[in-house]
């Protein structure tokens, strides 16, 4: 099964503000944005679309694709940065908390959070539901979390070597996805 992530485009808000799974707008930029999207998955053809509930990627895919065949999905969620939602980086870095989690993000919880392995398994449990469908190309309108834990567990990328590779706003990544091939993130056994 051939599967295409892709980021939402810019958000309305400030640089350096920690917003995770607050449901935030798009920036103005959108319009020209979504151009640049559309230009990259025009000669693809889905059989299946899935899509974060939060709004800005609902509305890139519901501007890409027919929307009653958009299937949202809660695992497609970014990172809950618990208590440091919409709080500025800058602040959430001087607390001891924070410096925890800094550490190991991939394993410490952020405060009323999630860890990176969270949203590992989580986006590890939507690829084993995924997998008992007969799909063969597949469109998942994400985050750029979603993203790195796409690349841990279909390219074999470690958690903590996942954040060293950019991924820019309406970024568009090809997995092929077998199964078979699945890569043990860690010691953890995801798939039985």
């Amino acid at each position: 099964m051939k599967l295409t992530a892709i980021r939402h485009t810019r958000v309305a808000v400030p640089a350096g503000v920690c917003y995770g799974q607050t449901d935030v707008s798009l920036a103005e930029s959108y319009k020209e944005e979504l151009e640049q999207v559309k230009s990259v998955v025009a000669n693809y053809s889905f059989d299946a679309v899935f899509c974060s509930p939060l709004k800005r990627c609902q509305l890139l895919a519901q501007d890409l694709f027919v929307p009653e065949n958009i299937q949202l999905d809660q695992r497609l969620m970014e990172l809950n940065f618990g208590a440091w939602e919409m709080q500025d980086w800058e602040t959430i870095s001087r607390t001891a908390e924070a410096q925890k989690w800094f550490d190991d993000f991939v394993e410490v919880r952020c405060a009323d959070g999630e860890s990176f392995r969270d949203q590992i398994n989580r986006t590890a449990l939507f690829l084993d539901e995924l997998n008992k469908q007969q799909h063969q190309q597949v469109a998942v309108v994400t985050h750029g979390g979603i993203l790195r834990a796409l690349n841990c567990l279909l390219e074999g990328v470690a958690p903590r070597e996942a954040f060293q590779t950019k991924i820019d706003y309406g970024q568009v990544i090809d997995f092929t996805f077998d199964s078979s091939k699945l890569f043990q993130v860690s010691s953890l056994k995801l798939f039985e």
